[in-house]
C-alpha cells in the first residue's frame, strides 16, 4: 500500500511595478489581467485540495484570480506559510541587474543572482531558502497525506521543491526555468517497498515542470 500526496505548484503572476529592479521579498502587486491564463489554470485545479500561499501578496492575488475561474467546487481560504516566500536578497533588493553586476565586478551567475550558497548582505542564500522550503513540504506532506496541495508561491520556492523531489544539490536546481503562472506537479509517495520492509520509504514522482497554461490546446 502507498499514499500519494500531490503538490500543484504555481508561480505567481508577473510583477510589473518593480520597474526592472530586483524585488525578492519586497511585497509588490502582480498583474492578474490575463484572463485566458487564469481560466486555464482554474480548469486544471483539483477538487478538495488544500491551498497554500506565501505571506507575500502577489501569491494571494494570483490564488484569488485562479479561484475566480473555478466553478465546479468551493475552494477554502489558503493557508499562509511564511517559509514559502521568495529568497530574501537583502541589500540587493531595489537594485537593477546592471547595478548589481557593477557591484559584483562581473561575478555574475548565469541563471540566478548568485551561487546557491552565497547570501547577499542583509539577506539569505538560496540554500537557506531550500532548507526552509523543504521543512514545510515535509510537514505538510505528513499532515495532509493523500491529499492534493495547491501551492501558489515563487520561482525560487518552486526550484527548491524540484531540488528536494529530484535529490539535487541546490545549485543544480537554479538551472530550472519557472515562468509566471506556470504549473509544476510533484507527487510525494510513501509506502513500504515490500512485505518485509522495516519502514515506509518515500519517493517523488515528477508529473510536469513549468507547464505554461497557454501552451495547452
Amino acid at each position: 500500500m502507498s499514499t500519494t500526496t500531490r503538490w500543484w505548484w504555481v508561480r505567481h503572476a508577473p510583477v510589473t511595478e518593480n520597474n526592472g529592479k530586483i524585488y525578492g521579498q519586497d511585497d509588490l502587486n502582480c498583474d492578474c489581467t490575463d484572463a485566458e491564463t487564469f481560466a486555464r489554470l482554474g480548469g486544471l485545479m483539483p477538487k478538495d485540495a488544500l491551498w497554500v500561499t506565501s505571506n507575500l501578496k502577489r501569491t494571494h492575488q494570483t490564488a484569488a484570480a485562479i479561484v475566480e475561474n473555478i466553478n465546479d467546487h468551493q475552494v477554502p481560504a489558503p493557508l499562509v506559510e511564511h517559509d514559502f516566500a521568495e529568497q530574501h536578497f537583502g541589500d540587493w533588493q531595489g537594485m537593477t541587474n546592471v547595478e548589481l553586476a557593477a557591484q559584483k565586478e562581473g561575478d555574475w551567475h548565469r541563471f540566478w543572482l548568485a551561487p546557491a550558497a552565497e547570501a547577499p548582505p542583509g539577506g539569505e542564500s538560496f540554500v537557506n531558502l531550500y532548507e526552509r522550503t523543504s521543512r514545510v513540504i515535509h510537514r505538510l506532506s505528513e499532515e495532509h497525506a493523500g491529499r492534493d496541495i495547491v501551492a501558489v508561491t515563487h520561482g525560487g520556492t518552486i526550484r527548491a521543491a524540484i531540488a528536494l523531489a529530484l535529490g539535487l544539490e541546490p545549485e543544480r536546481a537554479l538551472s530550472f526555468s519557472i515562468d509566471n503562472c506556470a504549473l509544476t506537479r510533484l507527487d510525494h509517495i510513501t509506502g513500504t517497498a515490500g512485505t518485509h520492509a522495516p519502514k515506509p520509504d518515500v519517493v517523488w514522482r515528477i508529473g510536469h515542470i513549468n507547464l505554461v497554461p497557454k501552451t495547452l490546446l
